[in-house]
């Protein structure tokens, strides 16, 4: 199967084949003919899938024909990032169309976007709050518009954003094309389905399963060994670009800071950056600027970095659909991943829960040398250091012991780099008392667990 089957414009073909799509992925290939078609859509498809491209294609072959210059597709999404990430998707495929778009959201000023506006464009893509700013000072002009889609549906309910959501969409135009993506389907979206949507048709591509191209694992640690555990399996393991998910911003700050003294190319993404130093996290993690970047569910929303081939759980995740989600960074289009878990007593439940949604025991490994019964630091203990600023003073001994590595070239700009990460000198994954680091396996799963480096496999379509 290809994208020629869709026939479309030859201005959209053309974008389709500058960004390298070969064959449809499942929610392309089911989800495009009845988009094409104008009826209504429930989308039921997680991250990774090829979703954007889904509904942006038949938007832009509908765009194509008819008034320029007015607003008549409207794209909500939860999340800045997911909605620079859909616009982009936008650019990209319609370079060839001259359809022009604008984002709108939150953290920038609001003059620029009312400049663009007025200057005409027939594709918005908005989060809710600005959009609704908009529509409230009258900068918005949603009285031709033709087709609605809400992206991530399920993320915007968790966020409080429903009724805000509810209250465009009854300021919207009564005959329009609506089209609802969601990874899953809690009563709320349902509710909202059944009352905006005219006789949707459903379209289901693997939404409940993670991707059969990531490999999973846990490592049982203690909480107060978790950083230590981290660091290990960084120091361990072949790496491209990494995403470590905690529960908190304010730890997903801490756990930043503490990878960047311990000599890693990392950031954070939380909800206390300012938007310009969140732009400025993301487009250093696509580069390959920052080679991991640690964030919550929330803020790792609209996170699409294709060479992701590690996820780490440094916290467990709340539900098993949120683990999904997590996972789903990696092992994207047609390469493999790694989503790597840190499991503590307090986690067996959910990881119960997992398993079970996932039909299979997941595997659980140790670390060579590691020390798992290294006590937490004592506040009164005279001052003495805790096992993890022994990590780093051993770190830092090592290295000025050891002649400087040779440093890779630089990493390809944009989206698409793919070079490998050099690691820390160190691999500091033995007990507190010294010895000699343990030597880094570089093919295989060897007896004692270690994760190791695959091949890839090319890439086919993304969205």
């Amino acid at each position: 199967m290809s994208f020629q089957q869709f026939a479309f414009h030859p201005a959209v073909a053309a974008g389709v084949t500058a960004a390298g799509y070969t064959e449809p992925t499942p929610i392309q290939l089911k989800g495009i003919p009845p988009v094409l078609a104008g009826q209504d859509i429930i989308g039921l498809a997680q991250t990774g899938t090829g979703k954007t491209a889904a509904f942006v294609l038949p938007i832009l072959q509908r765009l194509l024909t008819g008034p320029r210059g007015r607003v008549r597709a409207l794209i909500i999404a939860p999340t800045r990032e997911l909605a620079e990430q859909i616009n982009d998707t936008i650019l990209q495929l319609g370079a060839q169309t001259r359809l022009r778009s604008v984002t709108l959201y939150g953290g920038v000023g609001f003059q620029p976007q009312v400049s663009k506006l007025r200057a005409g464009v027939e594709i918005v893509v908005a989060c809710p709050g600005r959009l609704l700013d908009h529509m409230n000072q009258g900068t918005v002009k949603l009285n031709q518009l033709e087709v609605l889609v809400l992206d991530e549906a399920d993320r915007m309910f968790d966020m409080g954003f429903l009724p805000d959501v509810r209250r465009i969409l009854k300021a919207l135009p009564a005959q329009r094309q609506t089209l609802l993506y969601s990874a899953t389907m809690p009563d709320d979206v349902g509710k909202l389905a059944r009352e905006f949507l005219r006789q949707p048709v459903t379209v289901k591509a693997n939404h409940d399963q993670p991707l059969a191209t990531i490999t999973h694992a846990l490592y049982p640690v203690a909480a107060h060994l978790k950083t230590e555990m981290l660091l290990a399996l960084l120091y361990n393991t072949d790496t491209e670009a990494v995403l470590v998910f905690t529960r908190t911003k304010h730890r997903a700050k801490r756990v930043g800071q503490q990878l960047e003294r311990a000599g890693f190319k990392a950031t954070s993404l939380q909800g206390n950056l300012s938007q310009n130093r969140r732009l400025a996290a993301m487009a250093g993690f696509r580069d390959g600027s920052y080679q991991i970047m640690v964030a919550t569910d929330i803020a790792a929303r609209g996170i699409d970095v294709s060479q992701i081939t590690h996820v780490i759980n440094y916290d467990m995740p709340d539900t098993p659909e949120a683990y999904t989600h997590r996972i789903g960074r990696t092992g994207r289009a047609a390469r493999t991943g790694d989503a790597f878990t840190l499991t503590t007593t307090e986690d067996h439940e959910m990881v119960r829960a997992i398993e079970k949604v996932m039909g299979q025991r997941l595997e659980r490994r140790t670390l060579p040398n590691f020390d798992y019964n290294a006590k937490p630091a004592d506040p009164h203990a005279g001052g003495r250091p805790s096992s993890q600023d022994r990590i780093h003073a051993r770190v830092e001994r090592e290295r000025r012991e050891r002649p400087a590595p040779r440093q890779p070239a630089a990493p390809a700009q944009g989206a698409q780099g793919n070079g490998h990460h050099r690691r820390p000198a160190a691999a500091p994954s033995q007990p507190a008392g010294g010895g000699q680091p343990s030597a880094r396996p570089r093919s295989g799963n060897g007896a004692n667990g270690a994760p190791q480096r695959r091949r890839r496999r090319p890439a086919t379509a993304r969205g």
